[in-house]
């Protein structure tokens, strides 16, 4: 690609980019053209700065090529910099790895430090103690089917994660509304169907105040179906986000202090309430019985104030 960019010497008359590929995003190396990428960075900027709904990536996987740290630190200071003077102020991030890291020595204008293919989400609980957005922002190479990735979705979020986006092949030139039909051979997945269940999975966690929540597999104490797995968020004695993966059934033990509280078994797929009950807890481990599922289960459980 870098054949084709007009930061290189051969696709411009400025007589700028005379340099090897992996020197373009090291400080070090890349001569004049780093003046001209913060020139662009300041144009993005203030161009904008009036939008709301969007934040600045520094650059997509810059494990790849020779992207230094150093560059993307001083890209960050550009973009503080740039809306110093301007009225609004976006959240910065940065991509961080393929898979998992331990983020060291963070940048501070960085919000949000994202990851590809963090499944399982160990990216989450390796950097959940920074206090920052830990996001998954690509995913991909587990067939096209819908089940992968709704489950990686879930788990992500639910391991404490803040922010999940996937790549969709169901959009393409001449399908902007997400309706091409790509073939088995596509390296994703995504379709519309799929796309209502991510919304099942906002809007099961907009049922919680979740910013009081923290993940805490060990509320399970035991009950998984073999090979089966579960993802809890919660405050404790007031809201529990739970995940299941591997079904038929589950019977699982949970922690809960002493209370009433209203459950509810959710599908993932439809958002469905499958199972609901009112329980009362005695402070020991409880056990609860889903319903049927395959492969995929949610828990809601909210403490009832009533009696």
């Amino acid at each position: 690609m870098w054949r084709l960019s007009p930061m290189n010497a051969t696709n411009n008359v400025n007589g700028v980019g005379e340099v090897a590929r992996e020197a373009v995003y090291n400080r070090d190396q890349n001569g004049d053209l780093q003046a001209l990428q913060e020139a662009v960075v300041k144009k993005l900027v203030t161009e904008l700065n009036e939008f709301d709904n969007l934040y600045f990536e520094v650059c997509n996987e810059p494990y790849f090529g020779g992207v230094t740290d150093d560059w993307q630190r001083r890209i960050v200071d550009v973009i503080v910099e740039a809306e110093r003077s301007l009225p609004n102020r976006h959240l910065i991030s940065q991509n961080i790895a393929n898979g998992s890291k331990t983020i060291e020595s963070p940048h501070p204008a960085v919000s949000i430090f994202n990851f590809h293919y963090a499944s399982p989400p160990d990216a989450v609980t390796e950097n959940f103690a920074l206090n920052k957005v830990i996001g998954e922002n690509e995913t991909g190479f587990k067939g096209t089917g819908d089940t992968h990735y709704r489950m990686e979705a879930w788990e992500f979020l639910l391991a404490g994660g803040g922010l999940y986006n996937n790549l969709d092949y169901s959009f393409v030139a001449g399908h902007e509304d997400g309706t091409y039909q790509y073939p088995d051979t596509t390296p994703g997945g995504g379709n519309a169907g799929f796309r209502k269940q991510i919304g099942v999975l906002m809007e099961f966690l907009h049922g919680f105040d979740f910013l009081r929540m923290k993940p805490d597999d060990s509320v399970i104490q035991g009950g998984l179906p073999e090979n089966g797995r579960a993802r809890v968020l919660t405050e404790p004695g007031r809201q529990y986000a739970v995940y299941f993966f591997g079904g038929p059934n589950a019977k699982p033990s949970l922690s809960l202090p002493k209370g009433d509280y209203q459950v509810e078994w959710i599908s993932p797929i439809t958002g469905k309430v499958l199972k609901s009950e009112v329980i009362t807890a005695a402070g020991t481990p409880m056990e609860l019985a889903s319903p049927p599922f395959d492969p995929d289960i949610a828990l809601r459980i909210h403490r009832s104030e009533a009696k």
